[in-house]
C-alpha cells in the first residue's frame, strides 16, 4: 500500500491520492508509516505523499494530518529509529506544521504537554516540533476553546506554558526542555515561569547533568531574566558548598556518607559551570554587567550570600576579560576592606557584638577559592594572581613625607588596609604553592616590583619573596636567570631592599652554583662603585654569604641553618660544595672585605656590625677575622704605656675644606673586637683540645694582644682628662663651625669607647672590686662628656646635640647589668657591687640605656649590637629586664626617691617608662608569646606548664600592682602628686587591660575599680583626667554600651558649669568627682562628646544593617523579623539614653570655643541619625502594613520635649555670647584706634567660624520634622503632636524690638510731608508681603 501511495504522489493525481488515503483506516495508516520508518526506506517521501493527499482546506485532510502527527511523536521518541531518520521526519513535520489551523495546533500542543507530564520523552527530538507548534500557535488569530471559555493563540500558548511549568518534569528531559524554550517567543512573565521551573529542577538532577543545563539556561537568558538565572546558579552552588562543609565537619552515619557527593566531583562541576558562564559572558557583555550589578545589590543586603567561594571564583574568571576587570577588582577590594572594617568595628563594642554577631569573613572565603582552584580551575588562577598583586599595591605601606617608612611587617596588621595587603600576599603565596604552571610568572612579577618600586616601601614584596623561596627553593632553579638579572640591578637599589632581597633568596644560593657565582661577580663590582649605597650593598651581600657557607670544623650553632622546605636541597648542598671549597670561597670574600676597611665610615660600620654574626655561625674564620681586626685597631692604638690619650682620634676624621667627616667609627671597631673576643674565649677555647699545638699558640697570640690592648686603653682612659682629647667645657660644640663638628665627633667617639670598655671590664671582672672601680672611672669620663653635650645642646639648640647618641652596650649586657645592680643578693658580690650601687648617676644611666633599647625595639623590631635581630634572645632579655624594672618600681616608690634627688628623672620613673614600652613591644612583636612573658614575670610559680598559663589571671596580677601605685598617687599630699608618673601609670594600665578577656571576672573587677577611681577622686590634672576617662570609656565599651555613663557625666558637667538661664539653679547630683570646675570644660565635655560620636557611629551602622535586612526578601522571614526587632530595640534604647545626655549638655553654660562647636556638630549628627531611623520606619510601613512600635513613639516624644526646644534655646545662648564678644571688641576699638581693624576682623572671623554649625543644625531639625510628617501620614499616628514649631529660622522676629522700631517709624511719618506719607503707605503692602514670601519658600 505504501508503494501505491508513493506512486500516486509521484503521478501528480491528487484526487486518486485522496481517495486511496480515505480508504485507509486510522490504524492502517499508522502501521504503514511505522513499517516504512523501521525499514528505513523513503519514510519522508511517504509522509510527503500523505500530506499531499490531505489538504488543510478539507476537514478530513486536517484530521488525517493530525493523526499522522500524533502517531509520529511517540514513534520518534520510541528510540527504535536511526537518529538521521528521526531528524528527517521531524524536519518535514516542522515544515508542514505551519499549515495547520489553530485548533489543530492547540490539540497538538496539548498532546505534547501530556507527553511531557507523562515523562515519556526519551531523546527529546520531538521537542523541536513542539517549539514550532508553540510559535505557530502564538501567531494564530482564531479563537480556541479552552475549558469553558475561548482564548486567542497568544493567550492559549501562555496557559500551556503555565500548565507545563507547574507540572512535574522528568529529570532526564529538563535539558531538552530548556533547549526547546530558546526557540519559542516568550513574554517576560512566561520567561520568568520557565527560568524558575528550571532552577527548581537543579536539586533533582544528577550533579554531572547540571553544567549542560546551566549552559542552556544561560543561552535562554539572552531573552531576559538574567538576574534570576545568575542568582539561582550562585545560590545553588553556595548551598552545595555549605552542605559539603557541614558533612566534612560532622560525618554522621555510613549511609549518609555514601549518599553525599564526592568533593572532587563537586569542584569539577563548579569549574565547568564557571567556564560556561564565562564563555556566554564573552558573547553577551550585558550578562557580565548584570552579574556585577546583582552581586553589588546582594552585598548591601547580605554579604554572605553575595560573596561565597563560588561567586568569587566566578568573578575572578570573568575578570580576565579586560573590559570588566577594573569594575570587578574595585568591587572585591571594597568588599574586602569593608569586611575588615566591620570586623574591627565589632571587636571594639560589646553592644554591637551582642546585637549583630559577625558570621562572615571575606578573607577566609578568598583563601578557600585558592584551595578549591587546585581542582583544575586554571581559569581562576590568573584572576587570583591579579587580585593578589592589586591588593598588595593598593594597600602597600605608606612612606611618610620626608620620613622613614613605618615598618609593619614585624608587628600585627592592625588597620583594614594592612590586613588587605597581608591577604594579597597570602593569596599569592597559596596560589604559588598550589599551581605549578604559574609559579615563574608570580616570581617574575614579585622581582619586577622589588626593582621598579625602589622609591616606595617594598618590604611586603620581600616578605612574600622570602616565603615563596622557603616554600619551594628548587622551583627557583628554573627561574634562576630572572634572579641573576635582578642581581645586576643590586647597586641601584636602597640598602634595606638589598639586604631583604639577599636574605630572601639565600636558600637558592645554596642550591644553585651559577646564581651564587653571578652574585659574587656583581658584589665585587659593587665594592668599587662610586655610589656609597652600592658599596654598602656589596658589604651586606658578602657578610650574608660568609654567614651561610660553613667551613669544615665550624661549631654548630642553632641559628646557622635556615629552614629550607625541601630535604633534597640539603642533600644537594652537601653533594655540590665540599667544605674545602667553602673555605677557599670564604677566604676570598674576606680578602674583598678587607679592602672595604679603607672606605667611608658607613661601609666600615657595616663590617664591624656584621663580623660578630659571621664568627658565631662560621667559627673557622675566627683567626682570619681577628687578624683583620687587630691590624685595623693598631692604626689608632698608641702602645706607649704612659701616653695619654691611648687612641689617635685625629686619625678617625677626615677634613675636606671647611667640612669635617668621620672616617673611622672607632667605638664600633672596639665594640666588634670586644664581642668577638668574648665569644671566642667562651666558645672556641673550650674546643681547642682537638687542635694542634702551633695553631693554639698563634690563636692565643692575638687573644693576648687584644686583652693587653684593652686593659691598657682602660687604664689610660680613666687617667685621661677631657683636655687630653681637646674637649672641655670651654670647647666649641656648635654644628655650624668645622671645629664644633670635630669636637662633637670626638666627644661621641670617646663616649662610645668608654661604653665599650664598661661592658668589657664588667664582663671579665667576675665581680672583682678593682674592675668595678674601673667601670665607675670609665663612667665618670662618659658622664662628664654627656653633661657637657647636654648643656651645650640646651644653649645652642643644635641638631647634633639634641640627638642622644645610641648606646654601645649590648642588650644582653644591659639585662645582666640591671640584674646585678638591683637583684643580685649574693654575699660574695655585695662588696664589689656596692661600688657601682653607690653612684645614683650610674644606676640612672643603666636604666636609661635599657629605656633606649626598648624604644629602638618598639620602633624598628630590632636593636643594635650582637643578637639584635635574634628575636628569641631579645625575648629572653626582655623578660629579664622587665623582672628587674618591675621589682625596682614596686619596691622603691618615687616619693621616697625624689626627696634626695637633684636633677633629671628619678630612677623609678624611668623604670615605669621602660615597663610601658616593654608592655607595648611585647603585644606588638611577641603576641603569640604573651603567656610565656607573663609567666616569666611571675617568680612564684616558675614551673607551671605552658598549657596551664591563664593570661587573664597573670595580667590581672600585674594590673593590681600598678593599681596600688596609682591609688598611692591619688592619696598622696598635693605637693607629692606626680602628674607625669600618674599619666604613665594610667597608660600602663590601659596597655595591660588589653590582655584581659572582656568576659572574665577580672575584667569586670578592673572596670568597677576604674569607675570607683573616677567617682571618688577630684583630680584637677588635665592630662591625667583625660587618660582616666579614655581608659574608662574603652573598658566600658567592651563590657556594655557606655550611654548611661555619658548621661551621668553630662549631668555632672551641667551641675558644674551652671545653666544657660542664669536664674535657674542646677540641682547638684555629683556622680563623678573627676568632673570639677577645672576639668569639666573643655576636657571632660570634649571626651563625652567624642564618646557620644562613637555611639552615634554604632547606631548609624546598625540602621544601615536594618535597612539591608528590610530589603532582604528571602524565605526565612521569621528569623529576620526577630533579628530586626532586636536591632530596632537596641537602636531606640541607645538613642533614647543619648538624648537625655544631650538634654543636659544643651542646657549647660558652655564657654565659647571647641565645646560649643563640637556640641552643635554632634547635635546635627544626632538629628541626621534620627532622620535615617524615621526613614527606615517609612520604608517598613511601605513594604508591610505594620504599625510603628510604641518605643519609637516614646523616642519621638522625648526628642520633642527634651531636645528640640532646648536646642533652640542653646542657639540663642550661643548667639548671645558671640554678640557679647563682638560688642567687647567694639569697645576696644573705641579705646584703641591703631590696631582696631585687625582686632575686630579677628573677632568677626572667630564668631563666623563658631556660628557656622548653627544653620546646619536647624536644617537637620527641620529635615527630621519633615520625615516625621511623612511617617505620621503612612502610619496614621500623629507624631507631630510632640513637636513644637520653633522661631529660629534664617531670620527671627523679636517682638519688643519690632514694636519700638514701629513707634519710631510712626513718629517720623507724622513729621514728614503728606506726599512722603502717601509714598510710605504705597510701599507698605510690599513690606508686609516680604516675610510671607519668605515663609512660603521655607516650607
Amino acid at each position: 500500500m505504501a508503494q501505491h501511495i508513493l506512486a500516486l504522489a509521484a503521478e501528480e493525481a491528487p484526487e486518486r491520492l485522496q481517495a486511496a488515503l480515505q480508504s485507509l483506516g486510522e490504524g492502517e495508516l499508522g502501521d504503514m508509516v511505522t513499517k516504512q520508518a523501521l525499514k528505513g526506506r523513503e519514510t519522508t517521501a511517504l509522509l510527503r505523499g500523505i500530506f499531499k493527499g490531505s489538504p488543510c482546506s478539507q476537514e478530513s485532510g486536517v484530521l488525517r494530518r493530525l493523526m499522522v502527527y500524533k502517531h509520529c511523536v511517540p514513534l520518534v521518541e520510541s528510540g527504535d529509529l536511526h537518529l538521521a531518520k528521526v531528524s528527517e521526519i521531524i524536519g518535514l513535520l516542522m515544515l508542514e506544521a505551519r499549515q495547520l489551523p489553530g485548533r489543530a495546533l492547540a490539540e497538538l500542543a496539548t498532546l505534547f504537554v501530556d507527553v511531557i507530564k507523562g515523562g515519556s520523552l526519551s531523546n527529546g527530538k520531538s521537542l523541536e516540533l513542539f517549539s514550532t507548534v508553540l510559535t505557530a500557535l502564538a501567531s494564530s488569530k482564531e479563537c480556541l476553546a479552552y475549558g469553558k471559555g475561548e482564548l486567542n493563540g497568544e493567550e492559549f500558548k501562555k496557559q500551556l506554558i503555565n500548565t507545563l511549568c507547574s507540572s512535574k518534569w522528568d529529570p532526564r528531559s529538563v535539558i531538552h526542555l530548556a533547549n526547546m524554550f530558546r526557540d519559542v517567543p516568550l513574554t517576560t512573565e512566561e520567561l520568568q515561569f520557565v527560568v524558575e521551573k528550571v532552577l527548581r529542577m537543579f536539586s533533582k538532577l544528577d550533579l554531572q547533568e547540571i553544567p549542560p543545563l546551566v549552559y542552556q539556561l544561560l543561552l535562554l537568558s539572552a531573552k531576559g531574566s538574567k538576574k534570576a538565572v545568575l542568582e539561582g546558579i550562585i545560590s545553588f552552588f553556595n548551598q552545595l558548598d555549605k552542605k559539603q562543609k557541614e558533612e566534612q565537619r560532622a560525618p554522621q552515619s555510613v549511609d549518609l556518607e555514601v549518599a553525599t557527593m564526592p568533593l572532587d566531583q563537586l569542584r569539577h562541576v563548579e569549574g565547568t559551570v564557571i567556564l560556561h558562564i564565562v564563555s556566554v559572558i564573552n558573547l553577551d557583555q550585558d550578562l557580565g554587567e548584570e552579574l556585577i550589578r546583582h552581586l553589588k545589590t546582594e552585598q548591601q543586603k547580605d554579604p554572605c550570600a553575595a560573596l561565597c567561594p563560588f561567586s568569587v571564583a566566578l568573578l575572578l574568571s570573568v575578570a580576565v576579560k579586560h573590559r570588566l576587570q577594573e569594575q570587578i577588582f574595585d568591587f572585591l577590594k571594597t568588599s574586602i576592606v569593608r569586611s575588615c572594617k566591620d570586623l574591627q568595628f565589632l571587636q571594639g563594642s560589646r553592644f554591637l557584638q551582642d546585637l549583630f554577631p559577625q558570621k562572615y569573613d571575606v578573607t577566609a572565603i578568598i583563601l578557600e577559592v585558592v584551595e578549591n582552584s587546585a581542582f583544575g580551575w586554571d581559569h581562576v588562577t590568573q584572576g587570583l594572581v591579579d587580585l593578589g598583586f592589586n591588593l598588595m599595591e593598593s594597600y602597600e605601606p605608606k612612606k611618610p613625607f620626608g620620613g622613614k617608612v613605618a615598618e609593619t611587617s614585624y608587628g600585627l596588621s592592625k588597620t583594614p588596609a594592612q590586613q588587605a595587603c597581608r591577604l594579597g600576599a597570602s593569596i599569592l603565596l597559596e596560589t604559588f604553592k598550589v599551581h605549578e604552571p604559574i609559579r615563574s610568572d608570580i616570581l617574575e612579577q614579585v622581582l619586577n616590583r622589588v626593582l621598579t618600586k625602589a622609591a616606595s616601601p617594598v618590604s611586603h614584596f620581600i616578605d612574600l619573596l622570602s616565603n615563596i623561596v622557603v616554600s619551594a627553593p628548587l622551583v627557583l632553579q628554573n627561574s634562576s636567570s630572572k634572579v641573576t638579572e635582578t642581581f645586576d640591578n643590586l647597586s641601584f637599589l636602597p640598602l634595606d631592599t638589598v639586604q631583604g632581597l639577599l636574605r630572601a633568596v639565600q636558600p637558592l644560593l645554596k642550591v644553585s652554583m651559577s646564581v651564587r657565582d653571578s652574585l659574587i661577580l656583581v658584589l665585587q663590582k659593587a665594592i668599587f662603585s662610586r655610589q656609597l649605597d652600592a658599596r654598602k650593598a656589596a658589604v651586606a651581600g658578602f657578610l650574608l654569604l660568609l654567614r651561610n657557607f660553613k667551613v669544615l670544623g665550624s661549631l654548630s650553632s642553632s641559628q646557622c641553618s635556615q629552614a629550607i622546605g625541601a630535604t633534597q636541597v640539603q642533600a644537594d648542598v652537601h653533594a655540590c660544595y665540599n667544605s674545602a671549597a667553602n673555605e677557599a670561597f670564604c677566604l676570598e670574600i674576606l680578602g674583598s672585605l678587607r679592602r672595604c676597611l679603607s672606605q667611608q665610615a658607613d661601609v666600615r660600620l657595616m663590617l664591624y656590625e656584621g663580623f660578630y654574626d659571621v664568627l658565631r655561625r662560621n667559627s673557622q674564620l675566627a683567626s682570619s677575622i681577628m687578624e683583620t681586626l687587630l691590624s685595623q685597631i693598631k692604626q689608632y692604638y698608641l702602645p706607649q704605656p704612659d701616653l695619654l690619650p691611648p687612641l689617635k682620634l685625629e686619625g678617625c676624621i677626615v677634613v675636606q675644606g671647611d667640612q669635617v667627616f668621620l672616617q673611622e667609627p672607632l667605638a664600633h671597631l672596639l665594640s666588634c673586637i670586644q664581642h668577638c673576643l668574648a665569644w671566642y674565649k667562651s666558645t672556641v677555647h673550650l674546643h681547642q683540645g682537638v687542635e694542634e699545638e702551633e695553631e693554639e699558640e698563634e690563636d692565643v697570640g692575638f687573644q693576648q694582644n687584644f686583652e693587653e690592648m684593652l686593659d691598657s686603653v682602660t687604664r689610660r682612659m680613666i687617667k685621661s682628662e677631657l683636655e687630653d682629647f681637646e674637649l672641655d667645657k670651654s670647647a666649641d660644640f656648635s654644628s655650624s663651625s668645622g671645629v664644633g663638628v670635630k669636637n662633637n665627633i670626638y666627644a661621641i667617639l670617646v663616649m662610645g669607647v668608654c661604653e665599650v670598655l664598661i661592658e668589657y671590664n664588667f664582663n671579665i671582672g667576675n665581680f672583682s672590686k678593682n674592675k668595678f672601680e674601673d667601670v665607675l672611672g670609665l663612667f665618670t669620663c662618659y658622664n662628664k662628656l654627656s653633661e657637657i653635650l647636654k648643656e651645650k645642646a640646651g644653649k645652642n639648640k643644635s641638631v647634633l646635640g639634641n640627638k642622644t647618641a645610641r648606646s654601645f652596650l649590648s642588650m644582653g649586657f644591659v639585662s645582666t647589668l640591671l640584674t646585678a645592680l638591683f637583684r643580685d643578693n649574693a654575699q660574695s658580690h655585695e662588696e664589689s657591687l656596692a661600688v657601682l650601687r653607690s653612684s645614683t648617676e650610674f644606676l640612672r644611666y643603666a636604666v636609661s640605656v635599657a629605656l633606649q633599647k626598648m624604644q629602638q625595639l618598639e620602633e624598628t623590631g630590632q636593636t643594635d649590637g650582637p643578637d639584635g635581630q635574634n628575636l628569641e634572645k631579645m625575648f629572653q632579655n626582655l623578660c629579664r629586664i622587665t623582672r628587674v624594672l618591675l621589682w625596682r618600681y614596686t619596691s622603691i616608690p618615687t616619693v621616697v626617691e625624689e626627696s634626695g634627688k637633684k636633677k633629671g628623672k628619678s630612677i623609678s620613673l624611668l623604670c615605669l617608662e621602660g615597663l610601658l614600652r616593654i608592655f607595648n613591644t611585647v603585644q606588638q612583636l611577641y603576641a603569640a608569646r604573651i603567656p610565656q612573658f607573663l609567666q616569666a614575670l611571675d617568680i612564684t610559680d616558675g614551673d607551671a606548664e605552658e598549657a596551664d598559663i591563664n593570661v587573664t589571671e597573670k595580667a590581672a596580677f600585674q594590673i593590681r600592682q600598678f593599681q596600688r601605685s596609682l591609688v598611692n598617687q591619688f592619696s598622696s599630699a598635693e605637693d607629692d602628686f606626680n602628674s607625669k608618673e600618674t599619666q604613665l601609670l594610667i597608660t600602663v594600665l590601659s596597655t595591660l587591660s588589653k590582655l584581659l578577656e572582656p568576659a572574665s571576672q577580672q575584667f569586670l573587677q578592673f572596670l568597677t575599680w576604674t569607675v570607683k577611681i573616677c567617682k571618688e577622686n577630684a583630680l584637677e590634672d588635665i592630662p591625667c583626667c583625660k587618660g582616666l576617662l579614655t581608659l574608662l570609656f574603652n573598658l566600658h565599651a567592651l563590657y556594655k554600651s557606655p550611654v548611661s555613663l555619658l548621661r551621668e557625666l553630662a549631668q555632672d558637667i551641667h551641675a558644674c558649669l551652671g545653666d544657660i538661664d542664669q536664674d535657674i539653679e542646677v540641682e547638684s547630683r555629683s556622680h563623678f568627682a573627676i568632673v570639677n570646675a577645672k576639668t569639666a570644660a573643655p576636657t571632660v565635655c570634649l571626651l563625652v562628646l567624642g564618646q557620644a560620636e562613637k555611639v552615634l557611629e554604632e547606631v548609624d551602622w546598625l540602621i544601615k544593617k536594618l535597612n539591608s535586612l528590610g530589603s532582604d526578601t528571602s524565605e526565612d522571614s521569621s528569623q529576620i523579623s526577630n533579628q530586626t526587632q532586636a536591632l530596632e530595640k537596641g537602636v531606640i534604647l541607645q538613642l533614647g539614653t543619648l538624648l537625655t545626655a544631650y538634654h543636659e549638655l544643651v542646657q549647660t553654660a558652655l564657654p565659647a570655643g571647641s565645646c560649643v562647636d563640637m556640641l552643635l556638630r554632634s547635635l546635627s549628627k544626632t538629628y541626621a541619625i534620627l532622620t535615617s531611623l524615621i526613614k527606615h520606619y517609612i520604608q517598613a510601613c511601605r513594604s508591610t502594613s505594620n504599625t510603628i512600635p510604641g518605643r519609637l513613639e516614646k523616642l519621638v516624644k522625648l526628642s520633642g520635649s527634651h531636645l528640640t526646644p532646648q536646642c533652640y534655646s542653646f542657639i540663642t545662648y550661643v548667639q548671645n555670647i558671640h554678640s557679647e564678644s563682638l560688642s567687647f571688641a567694639e569697645e576696644k576699638k573705641k579705646k584703641k584706634k591703631d590696631d582696631e581693624a585687625a582686632a575686630i576682623s579677628t573677632v568677626m572671623a572667630k564668631v563666623l567660624r563658631e556660628t557656622k554649625p548653627i544653620p546646619n543644625l536647624i536644617f537637620a531639625i527641620e529635615q527630621y520634622e519633615k520625615f516625621l510628617i511623612h511617617l505620621s501620614k503612612k502610619s496614621k499616628v500623629n507624631l507631630m503632636q510632640y513637636m513644637k514649631l520653633s522661631t529660629s529660622r534664617d531670620f527671627r522676629i523679636n517682638a519688643s524690638m519690632l514694636e519700638s522700631a514701629l513707634q519710631e517709624h510712626n513718629t517720623e511719618d507724622a513729621e514728614n510731608e503728606p506726599d512722603n506719607d502717601q509714598s510710605s503707605t504705597a510701599e507698605q503692602p510690599d513690606e508686609n508681603q516680604e516675610p510671607k514670601k519668605k515663609r512660603q519658600r521655607k516650607k
